[in-house]
């Protein structure tokens, strides 16, 4: 599977876990270059504290198009600081 914004790639993997329709990618998948942290948090009820990343891509701006969890609740250990994305990032295979 494939991340894709403003026409880079931002993550890769063929070990994607899909949560909820979402596809969560391993964190070593992501480049790292296109993250930048963001204060804003989310709560699921099931997984825990959502922190998000704004992707930074050719000098645009996507914010906080990316989220994980870095120490979900205990039913969604599985996906600990998997990064997914929305806001018209493109998961295509």
């Amino acid at each position: 599977m494939k991340a894709i914004w403003n026409d880079q790639i931002i993550a890769e993997s063929n070990d994607t876990i899909v949560v909820e329709n979402n596809h969560y990618f391993p964190p070593e998948s992501v480049k790292a270059e296109y993250l930048e942290n963001t204060d804003t948090h989310t709560v699921c009820p099931w997984k825990g504290l959502a922190s998000y990343y704004t992707l930074n891509v050719n000098g645009e701006k996507n914010q906080d198009a990316a989220w994980f969890y870095p120490q979900p609740k205990e039913a969604a250990n599985h996906i600990t600081n998997y990064v997914a994305f929305w806001k018209g990032v493109k998961i295509t295979a």
